[in-house]
């Protein structure tokens, strides 16, 4: 079974990770609200079930797996059936572009940051939430990739990986924050947010494209 496979035979059980991970879930929102820019039009790549596009008001969305794409419409999103790759809208047609976890899905990671960066608006942000590689939590992950059906697939990067690509790509201004400071399965209560990276298992990263 492939990846989108995976996600559309499980979208139930995906969904209910956040439900079951509650504390985590919200951590991580709290993390992405720090660089989502307020009234703006936003595009979710990987919109999965719409857990991070509803609370950001984001009304657009990019899913190639059907099963997790029903759920996210049953909340109010409109998903185009696409891979970040090649992503169906115009040129400059976002404000931000909001990729949470997907990254370590795509075939092709540096295409879909270019494909982010094409579809927005001179001066709009691409906002990428991901588990750091080099994390006590990427490296959790990447020991039990072969008991996750979720992750078995997944290519988990490092911070400076995905930070190198983005320059590559020119794009500037880049800041970045993280939060789980401990495993999900532990957390009791919403974790901090703190700037930078290096301790946390979940980082966001904000850039900005060029004027």
């Amino acid at each position: 079974m492939n990846c989108i496979e995976i996600f559309e035979k499980y979208a139930p059980e995906y969904d209910e990770w956040f439900e079951v991970n509650r504390f985590a879930y919200e951590s991580e929102v709290r993390a992405l609200k720090m660089f989502i820019p307020k009234n703006s039009k936003g595009l979710e790549v990987g919109v999965g079930t719409g857990r991070f596009a509803v609370p950001f008001g984001i009304r657009v969305g990019v899913e190639p797996a059907k099963a997790m794409a029903d759920i996210a419409q049953k909340r109010g999103i409109e998903v185009y059936k696409a891979e970040a790759e090649k992503l169906p809208f115009d040129d400059f047609s976002f404000d931000f572009v909001l990729i949470v976890v997907t990254i370590c899905f795509v075939q092709d990671p540096i295409q879909a940051l270019r494909e982010a960066k094409r579809v927005l608006k001179p001066g709009g942000y691409i906002i990428i939430g991901m588990i750091n590689k080099e994390s006590f939590l990427g490296k959790l992950y990447e020991s039990k990739k072969k008991e996750s059906k979720f992750y078995r697939h997944a290519n988990f990067y490092s911070i400076r990986q995905v930070l190198d690509w983005l320059i590559k790509l020119e794009f500037e201004h880049i800041k970045t924050c993280q939060t789980i400071f401990k495993n999900p399965k532990e957390i009791t209560a919403i974790e901090p947010v703190k700037k930078g990276y290096g301790e946390g298992g979940f980082i966001v990263i904000s850039a900005q494209k060029k004027v």
